[in-house]
C-alpha cells in the first residue's frame, strides 16, 4: 500500500488528478491534501485551473485521471451532485433570482428533509452570521453583488458542512464583510470542517493555514 493511499484515511485528498476540456490540459497530475480542521488556499492566475480543481474536489466534475477521496472513501462523480456533508460556493453564486434570500438558503435544507421551525431557525441563524438578517425577505435580484455573495455563503453554512469549497469567496465583499466572512470560515475550520478556498486575493490567502499555487494546471508552489 502506497503512502498516498494511506493518506486517504483522513481529510480530502486529490491524487495525481488530470482533467482536459476541448483537447486542452486544465489540470495535470495535481495532488492536494486538506485535513479536517484545515483552511487551505488554492491560488494562481486566471486560467490556472483553480475552479476546475474545486469542481473535481466537490464531485461535480470527474477527473480524466487520478482520484479524489474524503475520509478514506472515494468521491462519486457519476451523478454530478455534491456528496453528503459538502458545501460549494461558486463564483456565480448559483442563486435563484426570483426567490428571496431566506428561500435561497432554506431550499438546501428542504432538499435534506428539514422543515418547519428547525428550517426557519437555521435559515435565520445563517443569515445573521453573514449580516443579512434584514434582507431575508428581499428577492435576490434586489440585492447587491456583495449581498448575493453573502447569501451564497449563508446557504453553505446552513448545512453545517464537513467540507466547504469556495471559489473567490471574498471577491465582491468590502473590507468589513471580508473580515467577517473569514472569521466565520476560520470558526468552521476550528470546529473540524475541511475548508478549501480558491482565491486571487493575497489577504484572503494569508488568513489560511496553508497555500498551494497552480500555474498552467500544475502545482507550482506550496506555503
Amino acid at each position: 500500500m502506497t503512502s498516498a493511499r494511506v493518506a486517504t484515511d483522513e481529510g480530502l485528498i486529490a491524487h495525481q488528478v488530470s482533467y482536459q476540456r476541448a483537447g486542452r490540459d486544465i489540470l495535470d497530475q495535481v495532488s492536494v491534501r486538506a485535513a479536517p480542521g484545515e483552511l487551505l488556499a488554492v491560488t494562481g492566475p486566471s486560467g490556472s485551473g483553480k475552479s476546475s480543481l474545486l469542481a473535481i474536489l466537490a464531485g461535480v466534475e470527474r477527473p480524466d485521471q487520478g482520484w479524489v477521496h474524503f475520509g478514506g472513501r472515494p468521491i462519486d462523480a457519476s451523478t454530478g451532485a455534491l456528496p453528503e456533508g459538502f458545501a460549494l460556493v461558486l463564483q456565480g453564486y448559483g442563486l435563484v433570482s426570483l426567490l428571496t434570500a431566506a428561500e435561497n438558503v432554506g431550499i438546501v435544507l428542504q432538499a435534506r428533509g428539514v422543515v418547519g421551525r428547525e428550517l426557519t431557525t437555521r435559515v435565520a441563524a445563517a443569515l445573521e452570521q453573514v449580516g443579512l438578517t434584514r434582507a431575508g425577505d428581499q428577492l435576490i435580484e434586489e440585492l447587491s453583488g456583495g449581498q448575493q455573495q453573502r447569501v451564497a455563503i449563508a446557504r453553505a453554512l446552513v448545512v453545517r458542512p464537513r467540507v466547504l469549497l469556495a471559489d473567490e469567496l471574498t471577491a465582491e465583499l468590502d473590507a468589513d464583510s471580508r473580515s467577517q466572512v473569514m472569521r466565520l470560515v476560520a470558526e468552521l475550520a476550528a470546529g473540524g470542517t475541511t475548508v478549501v478556498l480558491a482565491t486571487h486575493d493575497s489577504d484572503t490567502a494569508a488568513h489560511c493555514d496553508r497555500q498551494i499555487r497552480l500555474v498552467g494546471g500544475r502545482v507550482s508552489g506550496l506555503a
